[in-house]
């Protein structure tokens, strides 16, 4: 089956982008050559991607699993951004358009699943991910279609493997960091210049005037269409923009200081408050 490909409006352009435009935009990474059927339930693809390149929006019939195995990446949809270090795994239900940002060079892993195996969410969940999981999905063969298999045996593994997959995605912590975006035109136009800035302080009541409403109608579209306050909703922002840039090594006093904060102390109060953990256990040692 083709993959059904979106063509993004002007207004669903990836929204949590890094701070400049992506220096090269690429097509989807060509779905439809690994696409899983039910002699192969589960089809894996890899690409070694530089940074700032950016997969443009696209969707397809199956659901799938976005990890990289080094590289930090930023995967958006049209309600909301999530950031996936090389600890995590992003589920991503069938048919929902999706692009992907590079924040830094990946080596980018997708593992495709057939319709009817794996979880039923409805919507994208990230995943810790386990020492098995990542075995599982890195022993499968990523030979697109159209040449023979690197192992002969690649269809008869994935058959066995799938159902081990599928128990360890159910079984798989799921981490609730991710940045919703609202409907709103000017609500969204809003919250796109905080992701683009966010070390930027200004108030609600001057980002509100920036886009010509008042701050008591910018706070009740916070809570009508995300469900969360403007400083709740700041905070999974500055979050989302915090994680990759430890991810990589920054110091802490730095992410701090591009996150908006004057003080080291000040930052690291509000990350453990939000994720019961210091901003050092989201640091990941680069691997040689």
């Amino acid at each position: 089956m083709p993959p059904t490909t979106a063509t993004p409006p002007a207004t669903a352009t990836p929204t949590a982008a890094p701070s400049s435009a992506p220096a090269t935009s690429i097509g989807p990474l060509t779905p439809h050559l690994y696409a899983p059927d039910a002699l192969r339930p589960l089809r894996a693809k890899e690409h070694f991607l530089k940074a700032d390149t950016l997969v443009e929006l696209h969707a397809h019939p199956w659901p799938q699993l976005t990890f990289s195995t080094r590289g930090v990446i930023r995967l958006s949809t049209l309600e909301g951004s999530y950031i996936v270090p090389p600890s995590r795994a992003l589920w991503v239900p069938p048919d929902m358009p999706h692009s992907i940002s590079l924040i830094e060079d990946a080596e980018l892993r997708t593992v495709y699943l057939h319709a009817w195996l794996g979880p039923g969410w409805d919507k994208c969940e990230v995943l810790e991910i386990s020492p098995l999981m990542r075995a599982l999905m890195l022993a499968l063969d990523t030979t697109p279609d159209g040449r023979p298999p690197a192992d002969p045996q690649a269809p008869q593994r994935e058959r066995w493997i799938a159902p081990l997959l599928v128990d360890e995605l159910e079984r798989a912590t799921q981490i609730r960091i991710d940045v919703p975006l609202p409907a709103d035109k000017r609500l969204r136009q809003l919250c796109e210049a905080m992701l683009r800035n966010p070390a930027n302080r200004a108030t609600l009541a001057e980002r509100a005037h920036a886009i010509g409403a008042s701050e008591r109608t910018v706070a009740r579209l916070f809570r009508d269409q995300l469900g969360m306050s403007w400083q709740r909703w700041r905070q999974q922002a500055v979050l989302a923009h915090a994680l990759p840039l430890l991810a990589r090594g920054m110091a802490v006093s730095q992410v701090a200081s591009a996150s908006g904060y004057a003080t080291d102390s000040a930052f690291c109060a509000m990350f453990k408050a939000a994720t019961g953990q210091s901003p050092t256990a989201f640091q990941h040692k680069k691997r040689a």
